[in-house]
């Protein structure tokens, strides 16, 4: 479920936090799935990265297309590659209460296009992105009809 999509109007922007914004279901992968079932999510989906847990959903990394386009210009067959292998580990993170401000400084800092939501145990919670946060503005901001 993408919670942004249930933001409606009068409420103050800045205000809001990432739980606010996230997508909670959430593919993600284990560090021995192959490079090709990535891809296969990847372009499926339309996602530019997805993260890469243990069997407890704590998170241990992210691969993204950038990744698996190295990897191809490496002439690796991707499906011969595991995740583990490509995954950037320990990528930039926010938690549930990060306030939406913040959220926006961390992606513009780092020039991300999405990030992990985990909780105080590393657990992976959702991804917010930076879409999210747009259409989260364009609902909170957004003039509501009076019948």
């Amino acid at each position: 479920m993408r919670r942004v999509d249930y933001i409606v109007g009068a409420r103050d922007f800045k205000g809001l936090i990432a739980e606010q914004f996230m997508q909670d279901a959430v593919y993600a992968y284990h560090p021995e799935d192959s490079a090709e079932a990535l891809a296969q999510t990847m372009t499926e989906e339309g996602f530019g990265s997805v993260p890469i847990v243990d069997q407890d959903q704590h998170l241990l990394g992210i691969v993204s297309e950038f990744d698996l386009l190295h990897a191809i210009k490496e002439e690796r067959s991707l499906s011969g590659v595991p995740a583990g292998d490509l995954m950037t580990p320990a990528p930039v993170t926010v938690k549930r209460e990060t306030p939406a401000m913040d959220l926006i400084d961390r992606l513009e800092a780092k020039h991300l296009i999405r990030m992990p939501v985990v909780d105080e145990e590393g657990k992976l919670l959702g991804v917010v992105a930076r879409r999210d946060i747009l259409l989260g503005y364009l609902n909170a901001t957004r003039q509501t009809k009076v019948f």
